[in-house]
């Protein structure tokens, strides 16, 4: 601790009152937050003679200062704990690495309803099932209620404006309530029949079905006795598809750990309305000596802020803080149940959700071995240092130029980072101001802006940079860093071969060493042409979508009579260009300002 800082009084003068403390080096980093039922006991707890955590102890040794906030009880603490262990990412949390909030399915308020794939707030309007542990099982729960119920998911300006079915309702996707084909009144009774699904009354439902398939039958109504029969058929190809046991309605999350190699595994199996809706395997990141029942702990508190909180949780574990879901329960509302013995049915998805979790940590430590030995290698050629946490921690940026003939031009950044590629750290760079095809210019341009933040301070600078590009691009480079102050040997070329064949590139650099050929069976070669090529990607994508975003305004303002005004109120009635595209002329003329004389003009002329 610095002489400014007095731990005697400081611990003397903190409160018996629930809060948060920050543990803080000398460069204002703060290395731990932590919650507290009683603030005073539990940080005074940390400066005591001995620590059983080595990990703790290493931490106070690096700690100068603490910082505490006060919250009205332990369950606003534990919430505000979450948000700060997310937003700040202390080095000695447990961290899991999932900024992404879990995905719902929405069905939305309206006269006929829509299904949707759904990520935010499920504070609105309609009825919102989940959460789901990945984007796909929402897309198959989709998929089904659109083969057995035919239940429409187009876009409600889309639905508003058709004149005839779309292609899902002649593949039998969809019923058609947007132009009549079904009554309001009998697609609301389909809807009503989907939401029981999704509640797990699937016995309900097949009993309705069948009732009405036999009414249908016996009123000689045959073609729709037959379409309640493929109705039927459907749901019982879904049930019997279904691989795990159902128990009614039940709503449980299923919490399994395991671990080996140093590495412990989270995965999470979702059961909704009675059907297991798949699992999610998370690798939390800065665990070094804690136990299982403590990442659990730590997994739960920062899952279950943010997340609905199941009446049933099955775990592999006993927890380390039992007191944990008083507060959980506290925070959502509802009582719920903590099962480490399950039984029946339960037992079974807790060990298939251990079995996954077995298969998935197996997979990463095989692939984290295979990515450690490529950064290996790369490090090995480049000469840098090969010490583990070293390799760990090496930090790539690749930049990368992308047009179509000088339009719309784009420069990339993409980051490798713990031995993989980091996507929310990438950042695209739109160019403006330069001679169209100029690629030195762009390449200065988007150096420029993001190097002059590493000179500021703003942000760390990368051990490597990587250009995609020869000798020219590489002493633009150079000069941005010459004039910024920074150190010209982290700058690598990424020069392509003869005829541009994978295996024949060759590292340039601007520090005098020669040109290196890795070869086609080099493992370096391998991570230098995995990032080169994941900027390429990045770069293409931006590029296709910004010059797309001109040409369709463009091409609106070529004709002739379409101003900006009524511009934006064709893109706002349509919800964007591909629907003015598919509007009829009928459809245009509905658009305040736009006369029959003007859609007609507006409908050919993007034809």
């Amino acid at each position: 601790m610095p002489e400014t800082f007095n731990l005697k009084s400081f611990l003397a003068n903190l409160p018996h009152l629930p809060g948060v403390y920050r543990h803080i080096d000398a460069q204002d980093e703060v290395l731990y937050v932590g919650k507290a039922r009683d603030l005073k006991r539990r940080v005074s707890s940390y400066f005591q003679k001995n620590q059983p955590s080595p990990r703790i102890e290493l931490m106070l040794t690096k700690v100068v200062r603490t910082e505490v906030t006060v919250t009205r009880s332990e369950a606003e603490a534990l919430i505000l704990e979450n948000n700060l262990i997310k937003r700040l990412h202390p080095r000695f949390n447990i961290l899991f690495r999932d900024d992404k909030s879990y995905p719902y399915l929405h069905i939305t308020d309206h006269e006929a309803p829509r299904i949707v794939y759904y990520r935010g707030s499920t504070q609105g309007k309609g009825h919102f099932f989940g959460p789901y542990p990945n984007s796909w099982a929402v897309r198959e729960t989709i998929q089904i209620l659109q083969k057995v119920f035919r239940l429409r998911t187009c876009e409600d300006s889309v639905y508003a404006h058709r004149t005839r079915p779309c292609l899902l309702y002649q593949i039998g996707r969809c019923s058609a309530p947007c132009v009549g084909l079904i009554s309001l009144e009998a697609y609301q009774a389909d809807v009503a029949r989907a939401i029981r699904f999704l509640e797990g009354r699937t016995s309900e439902v097949m009993t309705d079905i069948e009732a009405r398939m036999r009414q249908a039958s016996e009123a000689l109504d045959f073609e729709r006795a037959a379409v309640l029969r493929d109705q039927m058929k459907a749901l019982a190809k879904v049930l019997q598809q279904q691989s795990m046991e159902q128990i009614g309605d039940d709503s449980v999350d299923i919490i399994a750990l395991v671990s080996a190699g140093g590495r412990i595994c989270v995965n999470l199996a979702m059961v909704r309305g009675g059907r297991h809706l798949g699992d999610k395997a998370m690798f939390p990141t800065q665990v070094q000596d804690e136990t299982p029942e403590e990442v659990l702990a730590a997994f739960i508190a920062q899952h279950y802020a943010d997340n609905a909180l199941p009446p049933v949780l099955v775990c592999s574990h006993s927890l380390a803080e039992p007191e944990l879901i008083d507060l959980l329960i506290q925070q959502h509302g509802h009582k719920t149940r903590v099962l480490t013995r399950p039984q029946g049915a339960r037992r079974t998805w807790l060990e298939q959700a251990l079995r996954n979790a077995h298969r998935a940590l197996a997979l990463r430590l095989t692939e984290s071995s295979a990515r450690a030995a490529r950064t290996l290698a790369l490090a090995i050629e480049l000469d840098l240092d090969t010490d583990e946490a070293a390799l760990d921690a090496l930090h790539i940026e690749c930049f990368d130029i992308s047009h179509t003939a000088g339009e719309a031009t784009q420069a990339s950044c993409v980051i490798y980072e713990h031995h993989a590629m980091q996507p929310s750290l990438y950042r695209r760079f739109n160019i403006a101001g330069i001679e169209p095809g100029d690629d030195y210019a762009a390449m200065r341009q988007a150096l420029s802006r993001r190097f002059a933040r590493v000179a500021d301070g703003e942000i760390k600078m990368p051990d490597v940079v990587l250009i995609d590009g020869g000798k020219g691009q590489v002493e633009i480079a150079r000069q941005v860093f010459v004039e910024l102050g920074l150190d010209t040997r982290t700058i690598v070329g990424v020069s392509k071969g003869e005829g541009r064949k994978v295996g024949l590139e060759t590292l340039v650099f601007v520090d005098g060493r020669p040109s290196v050929a890795l070869g086609v069976e080099s493992a370096a070669l391998m991570l230098v042409a995995q990032i080169r090529d994941e900027a390429h990607r990045f770069a293409i994508t931006g590029m296709r979508a910004k010059r797309a975003r001109v040409r369709n305004v463009s091409r609106l303002e070529e004709i002739e009579g379409v101003g900006k005004q009524r511009r934006q109120n064709l893109l706002a009635r349509f919800g964007g260009f591909s629907g003015v595209v598919d509007a009829s002329i009928d459809d245009l003329r509905s658009v305040q300002g736009i006369s029959s004389e003007l859609a007609e003009r507006i409908y050919h002329a993007l034809r």
